[in-house]
């Protein structure tokens, strides 16, 4: 199946969309922080009917992407307990049932997988999933894997005894995994890497070469995500990122940013020229939903630096902990902002540069 042409300035999830509260305990999945390791606690339904409930509740998240008028689509993470784990947990070479201990972001300790062997991956481990997602839509398609680099961070090391081996070992999985996603008829694979603005110093040291290996002869339309973690659990927001220019000679495609919420100085876009954006323009730490104007105005914002053709109109980062109406509220408010901005680029409105 051939994805149609995507307009100018075209609209996409980071990755999340909200699930069912028939589906998942929304209240416990919120009182905690995002599990490292499975929490098949979370989940309201028989495990024997688990399966069939996700797929019904992934549909939902398709059409309800479809109705708000979003260009490129994903499956809504609506199997994941988080972003990471249903990945993470899927390999060998770690022991999830009975787990070591690392920090979160915050400094908070989670339980996390424990490295006991050398890191695998046995078979895909989201192709089915995105099967499902190409069954569902004729749209761009975009399936999202955790990052080489995060997942180092997410776990406890009692095997290699080197942060960097072990990412370069995540990172030969992220990379068959990837190159599975293309083959199975991605448009575009996004790795989640947050924990890069999170400890910018060991991404520096060994987390950008895990990352370059996970994309090593890739082909396709790869994105990274870098944020400053969920709204709903991380509350203040830096001023700037701590991890970002140092992509720019990464052969990643496309960088995924948040820019809303942190009213973030966009200036470091300068770095990045030779880039697509995917900007976050969606502010994520209030469910209120914003006035098309206003996330036209956050997008309008990135012009003097990246010009229209080189962006992606998005969400903060995803909308796994909002309410269901919020989320589609924000995403109808994110394609309607996206609407008026061609609109005025095509006469040529104000603040929009014509010639660059």
């Amino acid at each position: 199946m051939t994805a149609p042409t995507r307009p100018i300035l075209p609209t996409s999830l980071v990755g999340s969309y909200a699930q069912p509260d028939w589906l998942i305990d929304r209240a416990r999945l919120a009182d905690r922080f995002p599990p490292r390791v499975r929490a098949k606690e979370l989940w309201r339904v028989a495990p024997e009917l688990l399966p069939q409930a996700q797929d019904d509740a992934t549909l939902l998240a398709v059409r309800a992407q479809e109705r708000a008028g979003l260009d490129i689509l994903t499956d809504g993470e609506i199997r994941r307990e988080s972003y990471s784990n249903h990945f993470a947990t899927a390999l060998e070479g770690v022991d999830v049932d009975n787990p070591g201990t690392a920090l979160d972001r915050s400094g908070h300790p989670n339980p996390v997988p424990r490295i006991t062997g050398p890191i695998s991956r046995p078979a895909p481990i989201q192709v089915d999933d995105l099967h499902f997602l190409r069954s569902a839509t004729d749209r761009t398609i975009k399936m999202t894997v955790p990052g080489p680099f995060t997942m180092s961070q997410q776990a406890q090391d009692d095997h290699y005894g080197d942060p960097g081996a072990a990412a370069m070992a995540y990172a030969a999985a992220v990379n068959a995994e990837i190159r599975d996603l293309f083959a199975a008829g991605a448009d575009i694979v996004q790795i989640d890497e947050p924990y890069m603005q999170a400890r910018p110093d060991a991404a520096r040291a060994y987390g950008l070469e895990a990352l370059n290996a996970a994309l090593d002869g890739v082909t396709g339309t790869t994105a990274v995500h870098i944020c400053f973690g969920y709204a709903a659990i991380i509350h203040e927001r830096p001023e700037g990122y701590s991890f970002l220019p140092e992509l720019a000679g990464s052969p990643v495609k496309q960088i995924s940013i948040e820019s809303a919420q942190s009213d973030l100085d966009l200036g470091v876009l300068s770095d990045l020229t030779d880039k697509t954006i995917i900007l976050g323009v969606l502010d994520l730490s209030d469910p209120a939903v914003e006035s098309p104007g206003v996330v036209a105005g956050r997008a309008r914002r990135a012009f003097e630096r990246i010009p229209p053709e080189q962006l992606v109109l998005a969400p903060d980062c995803g909308l796994k902990y909002l309410p269901r109406e919020s989320a589609f509220g924000k995403m109808r408010a994110l394609a309607d902002a996206a609407k008026r901005l061609r609109a005025e680029i095509r006469s040529g409105g104000e603040g929009v540069p014509t010639e660059r």
